[in-house]
């Protein structure tokens, strides 16, 4: 073996040695019990997806395994043939796109996940934005193809990436066709799509929220990455002609933001004003950086975080590099739970309690950018600007900010100098807020594995010198498992003292100081195979089937809320289904997913809750004592063998995996067996099996009398008010969907009326004995309504349906209410609500069957 100090090759290969095979470096339940802050405890999940991490810096090991579990809040499991995507805000709002992804922190979310060991999740969202109806690549501004590069880098896979280069091309095309100036040269975007809706620049123009458009750093360094990306893939095409089209210009923009968007008076890149903007009678002239003109014409600030984004792309030339002197000093930027988004001594500086203001705040987002940022200035060409004593200080800075009464937690901005989210911790929104990026940092700037593209395995660590150890194992790279030791006298790890870098559990270089290395390492890329795992029990896009059916179910709760893909274990914001108060101190509950056609499976899994004080009012959830499994032939439920549990016993907060032999069902059923007496939950239930090519959608069902797909003919579909925001056609489509997006409702928001009418006319004679009401609710606008009546039509008259049994008793919303009668004749048959309050009532869907 051949060992050098300094940053220095090392191939083994070449000399044909074998480096001795070391035995994992980490304890991996040791550093999971050191956490006290889990919700989710899936020690299966983290020990077999995650770099495992420690280091002498508790509350930064802290952080780095809260940004694992945070990541699993907002993964979801968007549908059979999309596989995996991301949320931002732990619920679904209306302006987000399919399954509840915001494009404004894609990039972030791609470099966290492509971390992860296996890269299905990664491409599967990388893949999302182009192949997904209803994504929304092009709502805020954002680095796909770079970050789709940046999976690369990690997980080679040329097909993956050369199959996503049309995708990645016309989306950049859209982004000139809306957002390019041929005169400038540069791309111009409004503040607030460039994810900060009020700023110091917006709030010189009369609208404060959106701002004008504006030549700003951010979009031109998102477009310069992502057209020197696709220019890389287009070579691994062999597509020469779009590789040099695309590098030219990436070249063009790196050269007018640099001529253009620099002011060297104070050393900074800003914002460049498309248009003159008046307020006030103050005028910001067309083509002017911030404060060269306006209100605060001549006024020597105007500085935001904003301005270092080109180094996150290494977009400019170290002749720019004195900018960052202003980042570590109080004057300027930093603060205890920094750094401000805006300079301090900005006459615009404002800290405010209410969002989304980013003229002051201590923004996650932008604090993630600066730091990959200030790594790779750092990794750059010489300097004395900024130290790695700076980064690991900003570093510790964030990690800081991470705390929420003492305790693990992020929300969308903090107060720099107080750390309170206050303002911006919307309850049921904002929570463990997934906006940023953390572990990326961790291990690419402070560790320093800098992903490349060739066989070269490059660490140079930003870690403080004074540290005397640190680890970070389980590294997936380009096929392999890499770990990275630092023991300064080699008794904590027993790999010897030094600076070591394994690759699947052998020694590849190593150093006896704290200091850059490299080795040679030939990329290891698995045969693609042809199946993928698929979740047949998700259920996001509304059809009839998959369709969950409970037991029971408690108030508050939905069976539907268990197939949405996402699973977190919190009561509040909820995402569960918990079975209602038993009758009987011992028995069952069961929960059941049926297909609608027959799907080849092989496993389950129960997400279970496990609360066992409940909330105020209510008795508590307990893991059950055992669970069965049944398998639905297409006429009775029939027991289902399992053949491996894991866990051996049911347990909480955690993936219970129950395996059995692969074969075609129409449906599977848990049976729960309650603990104790007490309910049982669920926050997700999956069912998977092996697939290829895309999953072909199980038929609507026989007996709905109200199925109308087109909104064409009968059935028909009327209302005494319709939102102008709704449509009445959707009610009755085949389609339920209970989150704001996909928007797919009937509501009568805004309606001057106490009570609406719902109608369904069938077109002819028909026999009716259920109704099914998906009811609405957002919790605001649009509730649950107090009471509702089903009436028929005998030809001249509505008449009351008299006998009807309703479940629940009462209306609630985000779930299906059912109600039953004797069998009535007739052409048609409509709802009465009554409205709850102020708010208004609707629904996702009505079905209609004879029983």
């Amino acid at each position: 073996m051949i060992r050098f100090l300094g940053r220095v090759l090392v191939a083994f290969g070449v000399l044909g040695l074998a480096p001795l095979s070391h035995a994992q470096v980490l304890d991996k339940q040791k550093l999971l019990d050191a956490q006290t802050f889990w919700d989710n405890r899936d020690w299966d999940w983290y020990k077999s997806r995650v770099p495992f991490f420690e280091s002498p810096d508790a509350d930064l090991d802290t952080t780095y395994y809260y940004r694992w579990e945070l990541l699993t809040k907002h993964l979801v499991y968007g549908s059979a043939d999309s596989g995996y995507a991301f949320t931002e805000f732990i619920d679904r709002p209306f302006w987000s796109g399919t399954f509840g992804a915001i494009s404004c922190p894609a990039g972030h979310q791609l470099a966290e996940a492509r971390w992860l060991r296996d890269p299905t999740v990664a491409r599967d969202y990388a893949r999302y934005w182009f192949r997904t109806a209803g994504a929304q690549p092009r709502n805020y501004s954002t680095w796909l193809a770079d970050a789709t590069w940046g999976l690369q880098l990690v997980h080679p896979d040329h097909a993956f990436v050369v199959d996503l280069l049309p995708d990645l091309k016309a989306n950049y095309e859209g982004w000139e066709r809306r957002h390019f100036d041929p005169e400038v040269g540069l791309f111009w975007q409004t503040g607030h799509d460039d994810g900060m809706e009020f700023n110091i620049n917006s709030r010189q123009t009369r609208d404060i929220l959106r701002g004008a458009p504006a030549y700003r750093p951010t979009i031109n360094a998102y477009m310069y990455g992502d057209a020197r990306a696709i220019a890389s893939i287009a070579r691994l095409a062999g597509d020469a002609s779009t590789a040099d089209r695309f590098e030219a210009k990436a070249k063009n923009l790196k050269v007018n933001l640099e001529a253009k968007l620099w002011d060297p008076t104070r050393n900074h890149f800003f914002p460049l004003s498309k248009q003159d903007e008046e307020k006030d009678g103050a005028v910001v002239k067309k083509l002017t950086l911030t404060y060269q003109t306006g209100k605060y014409a001549g006024d020597s600030h105007g500085r935001e975080l904003i301005g270092f984004v080109p180094w996150q792309f290494g977009m400019v030339d170290s002749r720019f590099t004195p900018s960052w002197s202003t980042l570590m000093k109080p004057d300027f930027f930093l603060a205890p739970f920094g750094p401000t988004v805006t300079e301090r001594h900005d006459p615009l500086f404002l800290v405010n309690k209410s969002c989304c203001w980013w003229s002051g705040q201590s923004w996650p987002y932008a604090t993630s950018q600066t730091l990959v940022a200030l790594a790779n200035v750092l990794n750059g060409p010489p300097q004395e600007t900024v130290s790695r004593a700076d980064y690991f200080k900003l570093l510790q800075t964030f990690s800081r900010t991470h705390r929420k009464d003492g305790h693990p937690y992020l929300a969308e901005a903090a107060d720099p100098d107080t750390g309170s989210f206050e303002g911006y911790d919307a309850p049921g929104h904002s929570n463990h807020y997934f906006h940023s990026g953390f572990v990326d940092p961790i291990i690419t700037g402070l560790v320093g594995l800098r992903p490349r593209a060739d066989e070269i395995v490059e660490v140079n660590p930003l870690a403080p010198d004074s540290w005397d150890y640190f680890a970070l194992e389980d590294v997936p790279y380009h096929g392999h498992s890499l770990a990275i030791v630092w023991d300064r006298t080699g008794q904590r790890y027993k790999l010897g003292p030094g600076f070591h870098l394994l690759a699947d559990g052998r020694e590849i270089a190593s150093s006896p100081k704290l200091t850059g290395i490299t080795a040679t390492l030939p990329t290891k890329i698995e045969p693609a195979s042809k199946s993928r795992p698929v979740n047949y029990a998700v259920n996001n896009v509304g059809g009839r089937f998959p369709r969950a059916v409970a037991s029971s179910t408690a108030s508050g709760t939905s069976a539907e809320t268990a197939v949405d893909g996402n699973y977190w274990y919190h009561q509040e914001p909820p995402n569960r289904w918990e079975s209602d108060r038993p009758a009987e101190p011992t028995g069952t509950e069961s929960y059941a997913v049926q297909f609608g056609t027959k799907r080849r499976v092989k496993r389950a899994k129960l997400y279970l809750l496990d609360d066992p004080t409940g909330k105020p009012g209510r008795a508590g959830v307990k893991a059950p004592e055992r669970i069965d499994l049944e398998r639905w032939d297409g006429a009775k439920w029939i027991t289902l063998p399992v053949s491996r549990r894991s866990p051996a016993t049911p347990t909480g907060h955690r993936a219970n995996v129950l395996e059995f032999d692969e074969q075609e069902v129409e449906g599977i059923r848990a049976v729960l067996h309650r603990a104790g007496g007490a309910r049982v939950g669920l926050t997700e239930f999956e069912v998977w099996g092996d697939a290829e090519g895309p999953i072909p959608l199980a038929p609507p069902p026989a007996g709905n009398l109200a199925y109308n797909p087109t909104g064409q003919g009968f059935p028909k579909a009327s209302a005494s008010f319709t939102s102008r925001f709704d449509k009445v056609e959707k009610v009755n489509d085949g389609l339920t969907v209970m989150r704001p997006t996909p928007h797919n409702r009937w509501t009568t928001y805004e309606s001057p009326n106490r009570r609406d009418w719902l109608e369904i006319d069938f077109g002819r004679d028909q026999v009716v004995g259920r109704v099914e009401l998906a009811i609405y609710d957002d919790g605001g606008g649009v509730q649950a309504p107090t009471d509702y009546a089903v009436e028929v039509w005998d030809g001249g008259n509505w008449n009351f349906v008299r006998d009807q049994a309703r479940s629940p008793r009462e209306p609630e919303g985000g779930r299906v209410n059912v109600v039953t009668f004797p069998p009535q004749t007739t052409r048609k048959l409509r709802v009465i609500f009554t409205h709850k309050g102020t708010s208004r009532s609707g629904l996702s869907e009505i079905e209609i069957s004879r029983e």
